[in-house]
């Protein structure tokens, strides 16, 4: 089952640095910028979980909370940089589950997620963030890849989309699904994207490119890491 989470957060590089975060780990994603857009979004996406900011740019995010404990029992946690306890306490008398201060790391905020879904009966394990086969091995914390103990440099983009592989090794990631996650949802029919990042990620961790080990195939479907 894939969880839907809502982000509502008007600074760019802090949304996208959730929204790709979250993706990777196999969250559906969406975005908003404003009360207003996130009220919309709320009712036609059905989010299992909303992340939101409290200074957005038409209102004050505790708007949003009222709004949400009106409707649903989603879990709600504010990402915020103010650390005042009365605006904590505020908050989570309003119905949020719970506060993270700016600036948190992305594993914090996961398991931040997890928590809060697991209080509403929804128990997920945390991701799969290290992966060994043959001589290769992924380490998503680190984010180290190493071919037979020689550590390989991928860029930015390149280490996403190995990252969203590794999260769901052995199993078929589609076309759309990977980029959509890796690049967002405007590019989910440039298939020449994956083509030419694809032949770059094998280039690099294949022992011969040509006859890939690792990084499969599945002819008119998608990508699949092989995990045996």
């Amino acid at each position: 089952m894939t969880l839907r989470v809502l982000v509502v957060e008007d600074d760019r590089e802090i949304r996208s640095m959730m929204q790709s975060s979250l993706a990777v780990e196999g969250f559906q994603v969406a975005t908003a910028v404003s009360v207003s857009e996130a009220k919309a979004l709320l009712h036609n996406l059905l989010p299992d979980v909303v992340v939101l900011d409290l200074g957005l740019p038409d209102g004050d995010g505790i708007e949003l909370v009222h709004e949400v404990r009106k409707h649903h029992s989603l879990p709600i946690l504010v990402v915020s940089a103010r650390h005042q306890e009365s605006q904590k306490i505020q908050l989570l008398d309003a119905g949020a589950d719970d506060y993270l201060i700016k600036p948190f790391s992305v594993g914090e905020l996961l398991a931040r997620i997890r928590v809060a879904l697991r209080h509403r009966g929804t128990a997920i394990s945390p991701a799969l963030t290290i992966h060994e086969l043959d001589g290769l091995r992924i380490d998503l914390n680190l984010r180290l890849v190493q071919l037979d103990g020689v550590p390989l440099h991928l860029t930015p983009t390149e280490f996403k989309l190995l990252a969203r592989l590794v999260r769901n090794a052995g199993r078929v990631v589609t076309h759309r699904q990977l980029l959509t996650d890796v690049w967002g949802p405007d590019f989910s029919d440039h298939t020449h994207y994956l083509r030419l990042y694809m032949g770059q990620l094998r280039a690099k961790i294949e022992r011969d490119p040509a006859e890939p080990r690792h990084l499969l195939t599945e002819a008119g479907v998608g990508y699949r890491l092989a995990a045996d």
